[in-house]
């Protein structure tokens, strides 16, 4: 019987064509959001990618669009406050969001970028998905539940994928697999595949580029 939340099978040659494509096209930084009047113009289909600070958005940003600079990490937790845009070839954006959590910002500040961030989710109608990180080595944590309970009532699909897979050993990633079902199970605007990932070793790459090439 298959698990519910099954972990995302390998593209479809065509599929992984598709992705490859469209992410061997240009990549470029266009800006950096504070305000919903500073949105560019929903005029390309747009993915986002969110997270937990530190998680590795950046990282797989950088990894699947080959350019190890385009999304800067930041050290220090909960310091980026911005809303990051980003082209791919001449069809897509790539959105980094702020990580949440372990902010060191000021409460005002926070409350301002949250605000933000329910904004932007609730009201960007090329949005065709959200890509929840996960680190693999924490599994599932309450304020991932927030971001996923905010997704729910903004009616916008998420699909979970977890990051830094190459962290744990087989048995251990499984068992992180069995919370993460477990939490998913509770949110209906969850997309019901699991993409696991490791921008280091380029697991679940290919896949992850497959789905966002594929996304209407």
């Amino acid at each position: 019987m298959q698990l519910p939340f099954p972990v995302a099978p390998d593209p479809e040659p065509a599929e992984a064509e598709r992705g490859r494509k469209l992410f061997a096209g240009s990549s470029d930084f266009l800006k950096g959001v504070v305000a919903m009047q500073g949105l560019p113009q929903g005029d390309r289909l747009e993915v986002c990618f969110a997270g937990r600070s530190n998680v590795g958005k950046s990282t797989l940003i950088n990894a699947l669009t080959g350019r190890k600079a385009l999304a800067r990490a930041s050290g220090t937790p909960g310091r980026t406050q911005e809303i990051n845009f980003f082209t791919l070839a001449d069809s897509h954006y790539l959105v980094d969001l702020p990580g949440y959590g372990y902010a060191q910002a000021p409460v005002a500040v926070v409350e301002k970028w949250q605000k933000l961030l329910k904004a932007y989710l609730g009201g960007r109608q090329n949005l065709r998905r959200v890509f929840v990180l996960i680190d693999a080595r924490h599994g599932p944590k309450p304020v991932d539940e927030e971001i996923m309970t905010l997704l729910d009532r903004a009616a916008v699909t998420f699909q979970a994928v977890l990051t830094k897979a190459d962290k744990l050993k087989a048995a251990d990633r499984e068992t992180v697999l069995d919370r993460l079902r477990a939490t998913l199970a509770r949110h209906p605007a969850a997309f019901p595949e699991i993409v696991v990932t490791s921008a280091e070793k380029g697991t679940g790459l290919e896949t992850l580029r497959a789905i966002i090439a594929t996304l209407d």
